[in-house]
């Protein structure tokens, strides 16, 4: 099974209350009225989360100044997200990524999925997790949304239960945990599609980034991995150690608009949390690393944004606006049974974790 449960490295993190406000945040093509979720929690981070899509909206955190900015990209209404398509923020399933030619073979049937992204399917079809309403359960330490993905929804077999849980820290972080159960074996992998811009506008080619990973896997012209596993070693995806976002892009011969690769992370053999990256902002002295118990990540630089849905606060959102750091199995692994598997079958729990923690550069680094 894909994934295996992990209590964190603060198992009682979120001792405070977090408080929630609840207010109104447009209406669905279906007519639905959707919520926004503001928590508060005991640090000064705020997180604004929609039951649209489980979708983070804003996340406001303090800087080397303590003047706390929103550092996520994301729209002033829901209205937005149901016409973009760029997953701002937003729980991606019923699979993250791309499946190849939409199709796959699971315990000798074959499954046709809705091609969004032709030739293949992306991120769960054209109505995917992140173009659903899900139930908020808000309490003291946090908001939990859920959602049952219907057999055949999409495509995908099996009747799917699912939970994503927002949980604030007061050790400056943002938590996710997922499960899912289903009654019928299905491929799941999820993962959050929020861009970070951790100096809260312009993009984020200064931003100087470190990948915990020495391996990546190749991909066709389609997409799609190849099915190897290859060194970073020597190419443009070497971020073992930290370098800056834009030095290599813009190289017609290496990365002409930006970045959108898998990595594969570095993890101890104990399962558990793993860091999988560190992000820095020299301006703002914002720091973001990516702890994770999934084996790989997805590194988009944003290179579609257009200017076009202007985001909360009226910024534009123009290349590399932002960088989606999105831990999660590899593309296409359910054609890859030599890959880490990402079925899940009756009888098991799928658990997964994600811890966003922020802090500030030291003083030394200014």
């Amino acid at each position: 099974m894909l994934a295996a449960a992990c209590a964190g490295r603060h198992a009682s993190s979120a001792r405070d209350a977090v408080r929630v406000d609840v207010t109104d945040f447009g209406r669905t093509p279906d007519g639905a009225t959707a919520r926004l979720y503001t928590l508060h929690g005991p640090t000064g981070m705020t997180a604004k989360i929609s039951d649209y899509g489980a979708t983070l909206v804003e996340l406001w955190v303090p800087g080397r100044d303590r003047r706390p900015t929103d550092v996520v990209l994301g729209y002033p209404k829901v209205e937005d997200y149901a016409a973009a398509g760029f997953y701002l923020g937003a729980t991606l399933g019923r699979v993250a990524n791309r499946i190849a030619n939409g199709t796959f073979t699971l315990d000798g049937h074959t499954y046709t999925l809705v091609k969004n992204r032709p030739p293949n399917a992306l991120h769960g079809g054209l109505r995917g997790f992140d173009k659903r309403m899900w139930t908020a359960r808000p309490d003291s330490t946090g908001i939990s949304f859920s959602y049952t993905s219907a057999d055949g929804e999409e495509g995908y077999p099996g009747t799917l239960h699912v939970t994503v849980r927002y949980t604030l820290t007061d050790h400056n972080e943002l938590r996710l945990d997922y499960t899912a159960t289903t009654d019928k074996a299905t491929p799941v992998n999820f993962t959050n599609h929020s861009f970070f811009n951790l100096a809260g506008a312009g993009t984020v080619l200064d931003h100087v980034l470190m990948i915990n990973a020495h391996r990546y896997t190749p991909m066709n012209d389609a997409s799609v991995p190849t099915g190897e596993i290859l060194p970073v070693a020597g190419t443009p995806l070497d971020f073992t150690s930290p370098h800056r976002i834009g030095d290599r892009v813009g190289d017609g011969k290496a990365m002409p608009t930006g970045y959108d690769h898998n990595f594969v992370i570095d993890r101890p053999a104990a399962p558990g949390l793993a860091l999988a990256a560190r992000l820095e902002d020299p301006r703002s002295g914002r720091v973001l690393e990516i702890w994770t118990t999934e084996p790989g990540m997805q590194f988009f630089t944003g290179n579609r944004f257009d200017g076009s849905f202007p985001g909360v606060g009226g910024r534009i959102y123009q290349r590399h606006a932002g960088v989606a750091l999105e831990p999660q199995h590899f593309p296409d692994a359910i054609n890859r049974p030599d890959w880490p598997s990402v079925v899940l079958r009756p009888g098991q729990t799928f658990r997964s974790t994600t811890e966003y923690r922020f802090s500030s550069m030291k003083d030394s680094h200014e």
